[in-house]
């Protein structure tokens, strides 16, 4: 009954929710409201520039995945936002960050598969990929055979989003000003970015990440395979920060024993305590409204001042 609970949970999560501008109560939004795409369909794009922000300097850039749930509560399915511009406006007005803006991009109806990391699925047994497709097909997520689409989803971001927002705002094209963030499959898609394209990503917060990638426990070979992935493909600690959290209540019941496990991994990778943080907060649950309360964390871990 717990487990099917927590199911429910993630069965309800948003997905290709109506595009809509939200409002913000610090900054301003510029609202894109059909970004075109060769490789992915097109979506709304919501660029929040701080109190302040001028031509005259560079800022970092907080690419961030769910964009519709970001900003504005009263727009969300579930009432709930992750009040970005409000935790972002204070930092930055405290000194506890660098300048930066955020750049939130929304989901589709293809979520599940543009967020599932293509790779590691990729290296499954072909029973193994039945069992992936079987278990989506259970929670009604898909009719037919599951495909991935996380590489294309990236060539978006990378290829044509990151150039549009280099050429038409005041930003830092390096690395070490690039980060990329997001929870449940949001957290493993930040994941995979910051593992596939090192040299534009220098940094990932990955909150309450889904490491079942599907909704099923037992017999499930898809954290094994995000574990094999990362020791293969993790980018050089010296450069690059990575971040996770997990709570411990409704779908994040999950993630304690996984979390450990890619922890372990990070340690071997020479990961530690200046580029990589993993936090626990107990009775936290999967939820805007946890995100929200913790995530001025993330943002000072990746995006500390000058």
């Amino acid at each position: 009954m717990k487990l099917a609970l927590i199911y429910l949970t993630l069965l309800v999560l948003p997905f290709g929710i109506m595009a809509q501008k939200p409002a913000v109560s610090s900054g301003k939004i510029e609202y894109i409201k059909h970004f075109k795409s060769q490789y992915v369909a097109k979506r709304a794009i919501e660029i929040w520039l701080p109190n302040g922000y001028t031509p005259n300097k560079k800022y970092a850039v907080l690419y961030m995945h769910d964009g519709q749930m970001l900003f504005d509560a009263e727009i969300c399915w579930n009432k709930q936002a992750w009040e970005v511009d409000e935790t972002a406006s204070t930092l930055q007005a405290e000194k506890k960050t660098r300048d930066f803006i955020v750049v939130g991009i929304n989901n589709t109806a293809k979520r599940h598969p543009e967020y599932f990391p293509q790779k590691p699925y990729e290296s499954l047994s072909v029973a193994e990929q039945q069992f992936v497709t079987q278990a989506l097909k259970d929670k009604g997520r898909i009719t037919d055979t599951f495909t991935p689409l996380a590489d294309a989803y990236l060539r978006f971001i990378v290829f044509e989003l990151k150039p549009y927002i280099d050429s038409h705002y005041a930003v830092d094209p390096k690395p070490e000003a690039t980060c990329i963030a997001g929870s449940s499959m949001g957290g493993l898609i930040s994941m995979y970015a910051l593992c596939e394209y090192p040299e534009v990503f220098g940094g990932a917060a990955c909150l309450s990440t889904h490491w079942p990638g599907i909704f099923a426990a037992e017999g499930n070979p898809v954290p094994a395979a995000f574990l094999a992935y990362m020791r293969k493909q993790l980018p050089n600690p010296n450069t690059h920060k990575i971040y996770f959290d997990y709570g411990d209540q409704t779908l994040d019941a999950l993630y304690p024993p996984l979390q450990k496990k890619v922890d372990e991994v990070l340690v071997e990778k020479g990961f530690d305590t200046s580029n990589w943080s993993s936090q626990f907060f107990p009775g936290k649950d999967h939820s805007e409204k946890s995100w929200k309360e913790r995530l001025d964390i993330p943002l000072q871990f990746l995006l500390p001042p000058n």
